[in-house]
């Protein structure tokens, strides 16, 4: 097998087998046999062993003498890691995924906001007045355009409040961004937009408590619609 066909095999399991763990096809203590799995993803011994030492790293998987490679429990996987936040985000978004992504959004994001306003410099505001007028600019039918322009406003943030553990955050923030754009798909407006403004007005002036407040009011709106665009497509009498 070719260093290329290799690769492709190696990263065909990685995903396959991850989404398996992570939507629960496959639950934890399930024993995971390299040569069955060889066989399933007709994939070389290097490539399944290789694609299981990734998802060790993640936490969804273990080896131990005697016991061999099983799939570990859940408190045990890297549920932010970006992989396992991407598929757990495009295989199967409930109701708890989306409570989740906004409590962490609510803890991280109005904090962020607070301490740009402390600690900005003249970059991270060109990046951030950037990032509005894309924003601004991106209303209209184009969504992917809008979710790339939110992202960018939101990174810029992180990056602003100069807390290197933060910015590690981005990961979940962009999840809420992907999640947001599957359910108010193209749906971006003027209000928005102006929520964004607040936020910069209030860096800009070096005004904590107000981006902080700005920042969760900007949050607060983004839940709503989000949860109100899930529960129309929801099929009628589903339980929330």
């Amino acid at each position: 097998m070719t260093g290329s066909r290799q690769s492709g095999a190696h990263a065909r399991v990685v995903s396959n087998l991850g989404v398996s763990i992570v939507t629960g096809q496959i639950e934890p203590g399930h024993d995971l046999d390299p040569i069955d799995l060889g066989k399933q993803f007709s994939a070389s011994r290097t490539a399944v062993r290789e694609a299981l030492r990734v998802l060790m790293a993640k936490g969804l998987v273990d080896a131990r003498p005697r016991r061999g490679t099983f799939v570990t429990p859940r408190r045990q996987w890297n549920l932010l890691d970006p992989d396992v936040l991407r598929w757990r985000f495009d295989s199967a978004v409930d109701d708890t995924f989306l409570t989740e992504l906004a409590e962490v959004r609510l803890m991280v994001e109005p904090m962020a906001a607070s301490l740009a306003a402390t600690r900005r410099t003249d970059r991270d505001l060109a990046d951030l007045e950037d990032a509005l007028a894309a924003l601004s600019a991106s209303i209209g039918p184009d969504a992917t355009a809008q979710v790339e322009a939110d992202f960018a406003f939101h990174n810029a943030l992180l990056d602003a409040a100069h807390n290197e553990l933060l910015t590690r955050m981005a990961t979940v923030i962009e999840a809420g961004m992907r999640l947001r754009d599957r359910y108010t798909h193209g749906s971006l407006d003027s209000k928005a937009v102006d929520l964004h403004a607040k936020v910069l007005l209030a860096v800009r002036n070096k005004r904590p408590r107000a981006a902080r407040t700005a920042m969760a009011a900007l949050i607060d709106q983004s839940i709503v619609d989000t949860a109100s665009s899930a529960a129309a497509k929801r099929p009628s009498g589903k339980a929330r």
